[in-house]
């Protein structure tokens, strides 16, 4: 008989949900809410495996912090443990984008929910700003480190280099650097057993209850015959009921698509994604793809959830002959469950090989510079995020080979930089909570904004 993991599975439930309802401000501060908890909080995992963890997902396509949370579940728990987490990162993501799209297609306006969004995002920018200096620290050890990161800002930012070939220059950068200088390696790919013993994770190692982190190729082909026929059944049932030319079944195939062939995050989906529903298949107007981006960004979750506005949206206008509400929600159920499905199953299949070369020194290397890659994306991203949040409007520039998004600094909203900064003292110097943080912020916000209208 299997002994029970150190954690309770009821108490890993809470904090998935606790999670899943904090989960603002994108990737950037997913991954560091995460840190906080299950590395510094909560010690249920050390740096090297959550690093670790984070480069894998970083490596696929999908939602990385998504997929970070299904590899600590699945770590802690299992298979449940991680369909959980998982699943419990997305769901409120879901049910609030649900209402939102709903009130955007019957009122075409959010009203006073804008007002609320507007101190929102500006509490949310500290966060993102505390992600990069949190993994920041402990990502760039040395200064190569340092310089991969720079290097790997710049090129997205100014280059407009896509985010696959940066995290494969970082890995190689990585494989040839550990011979050419190893001494920048050292601390990287060595561990201290007794500071890993203070870790669940490490722990349920050393007692054996990590059985299911071993690879098997016979388990790797069932969950792969499973995974598929969950993620392709729903779309084939809708095929068979509304035929293949239905809105329905069009979203469930083309959304599936964008789920296993794009990279680079939801900045790069939302790229492809514009292009098909917006110019090739009308199924939006481009302002109204920026108004689901926005929701996206100020509700908790990934921001691939904009798919779900798409869907929701696109199925309500060509609904016939359902009801245009009952089609709208199946519409966003049916992307829902289509986007996220691979990535439940990169985690359920590949875990496995990436923790059984979690020692691999080369390997290691790599990664340790892809790890430092990631802080100058994420950094990118707090860049974008910040621009957009506190500018009304913000150019794209070309100076020769460089390209990249400059703010129109005539268009600078200072209540929204005041309670951006207010927001980041409280957290940075007197360390307030992020729920209070978001709380505050939103609330003088939205009363700032109904104020004024």
């Amino acid at each position: 008989m299997t002994p029970a993991p150190p954690i309770p599975f009821g108490e890993a439930l809470r904090l998935w949900t606790r999670i899943g309802w904090l989960s603002f401000g994108g990737p950037a501060g997913q991954i560091a809410l995460m840190h906080r908890e299950l590395v510094e909080r909560r010690r249920w995992i050390s740096e090297m495996r959550f690093l670790h963890a984070l480069n894998y997902c970083m490596l696929l396509p999908g939602p990385e912090a998504q997929q970070l949370a299904t590899y600590i579940g699945w770590l802690l728990h299992r298979t449940w443990g991680g369909i959980v987490a998982g699943g419990l990162f997305v769901l409120p993501g879901v049910v609030v984008m649900l209402v939102l799209s709903w009130l955007y297609v019957r009122y075409s306006s959010l009203g006073p929910i804008a007002a609320l969004f507007f101190g929102l995002k500006a509490a949310v920018l500290a966060v993102v700003v505390e992600a990069v200096l949190r993994i920041g620290r402990r990502a760039l050890r040395n200064r190569f480190m340092v310089a991969i990161a720079a290097a790997a800002f710049l090129a997205i930012y100014c280059f407009k280099v896509p985010f696959p070939w940066i995290i494969v220059g970082a890995a190689l950068v990585g494989v040839v650097a550990r011979r050419a200088l190893p001494r920048y390696f050292e601390q990287a790919t060595s561990s201290n057993p007794q500071q890993a013993k203070d870790f669940v994770v490490d722990r349920m190692h050393e007692a054996g209850q990590l059985a299911h982190t071993q690879p098997n190729a016979r388990r790797a082909l069932k969950l792969t015959a499973i995974c598929l026929l969950i993620w392709i059944v729903p779309v084939a049932l809708v095929a068979a009921w509304l035929g293949a030319d239905h809105v329905l079944t069009r979203e469930g195939a083309i959304f599936g698509q964008t789920a296993v062939v794009t990279f680079g995050g939801a900045y790069a989906v939302l790229a492809y994604v514009g292009q098909r529903a917006v110019e090739e298949l009308h199924w939006l107007r481009p302002g109204e793809m920026i108004d689901g981006l926005a929701m996206a960004e100020t509700t908790p979750g990934p921001l691939i959830m904009v798919l779900q506005f798409v869907g929701f949206v696109a199925a309500y206008r060509y609904a016939a002959p359902l009801d245009p509400w009952l089609a709208a929600v199946l519409g966003a159920c049916l992307t829902t469950w289509v986007t996220f499905v691979p990535s439940f199953a990169f985690i359920f299949i590949g875990g496995p090989y990436v923790e059984s070369l979690r020692q691999h020194r080369v390997l290691n290397a790599a990664l340790s510079c892809v790890t430092a890659a990631v802080v100058g994306v994420i950094l990118n991203l707090s860049v974008w995020f910040a621009t957009h949040t506190l500018f009304g409007r913000v150019d794209a520039r070309s100076y020769g080979p460089l390209h990249f998004d400059a703010p129109v600094w005539s268009t600078l909203d200072p209540v929204a930089l005041l309670l951006a900064a207010g927001s980041m003292i409280a957290m940075l110097r007197f360390k307030v909570g992020m729920g209070w943080t978001l709380a505050a912020s939103a609330a003088l916000g939205m009363a700032f904004k109904l104020a004024t209208r």
